[in-house]
């Protein structure tokens, strides 16, 4: 199978400071995970892919062509940023017009595809309200549609759910999974192992710029069932979402944190989980604010994996 893109004993150094340490893998065709902590070196991984950064060492090729230097492979690739650059003052459809304007299409076509892009990640309602109003998961749709918007062979997505509450999380999971089965070949970064397994089994490990594993993600799961996962909600009614969640026998640990107002939660059946909880957030009752993992289990698989 040709390779989307391919990594060739690549090295990345700032300074004194390592982002990636000779790295070599392959990215095939289809919906591909790019998982490690924080500070593992996944960002510098996207850069060098899309052309940002230059390898201290090594090739980085993309489509077959090398990334750096390359212009011409803009028109193939997309890349939504971990970090929010919109002007704010406009709105979603003009700035995602304005980037197909930026990649050379002429007024009239990109105001075409801006369209079209838009309603893709389903910002049709809100195209035409400013940026500064959106909220976290309306800006992550906005930034995906700008990536979209030149109709790219690869695109690459740093963190694209980070922030995002539980229902607009499973809305951009969901057009991760539209847009994969569409053809479109996509490297999704994450620290959440539970987010990526949800759109594709095929997964890269990194740890402190290093490959640590690479392959489906059933078989490095079946290494860390035996730990409970622990996620942070935080939700206005602690108490009574807490008391909705002891009944599900999957969890087995509910801790009230009076500092935050959230609950620290232990469960041995984190889909099962994670599923539950876009029903739960719509309740009017047990409204949840924000999720986050403690990523324990994360961390266990690369402890696992680089301490056999």
């Amino acid at each position: 199978m040709t390779a989307v893109a391919e990594f060739r004993a690549v090295s990345k150094w700032y300074g004194n400071v390592i982002g990636v340490n000779h790295l070599s893998f392959r990215l095939p065709p289809g919906v591909t995970g790019l998982l490690g902590p924080n500070g593992a070196g996944k960002s510098t991984v996207l850069q060098l892919a899309t052309g940002q950064l230059r390898p201290s060492q090594g090739d980085v090729v993309v489509l077959g062509q090398r990334a750096w230097g390359n212009t011409r492979l803009n028109r193939e690739v997309g890349l939504c940023p971990e970090q929010d650059a919109f002007y704010e003052w406009m709105t979603g459809r003009d700035f995602v017009s304005y980037c197909a304007r930026l990649g050379g299409f002429s007024r009239r076509e990109a105001r075409e595809r801006a369209d079209r892009a838009i309603e893709q990640v389903g910002m049709t309602p809100n195209r035409d309200r400013a940026i500064r109003g959106y909220s976290k998961g309306m800006r992550q749709r906005t930034k995906i549609a700008q990536a979209l918007v030149h109709e790219p062979k690869v695109i690459f997505l740093d963190e694209p759910l980070t922030g995002t509450d539980p229902v607009a999380r499973r809305d951009l999971m969901d057009i991760i999974l539209r847009l994969g089965g569409e053809g479109t070949s996509i490297l999704l970064s994450s620290h959440v192992l539970h987010e990526v397994q949800s759109v594709t089994p095929n997964i890269i490990l990194l740890n402190r710029g290093r490959l640590v594993a690479e392959g489906d993600i059933r078989q490095i799961r079946d290494l860390i069932d035996e730990h409970p996962h622990r996620i942070v909600l935080a939700s206005p009614n602690t108490r009574a979402l807490a008391a909705k969640l002891v009944r599900f026998e999957d969890v087995v640990g509910v801790d009230l944190r009076r500092e935050d107002s959230s609950i620290l939660v232990e469960t041995r059946a984190p889909d099962a989980f994670y599923g539950r909880l876009a029903q739960l957030a719509l309740d009017g009752d047990t409204p949840i604010e924000r999720v986050a993992s403690d990523d324990d289990n994360l961390e266990a698989v690369f402890k696992y994996l680089v301490n056999p």
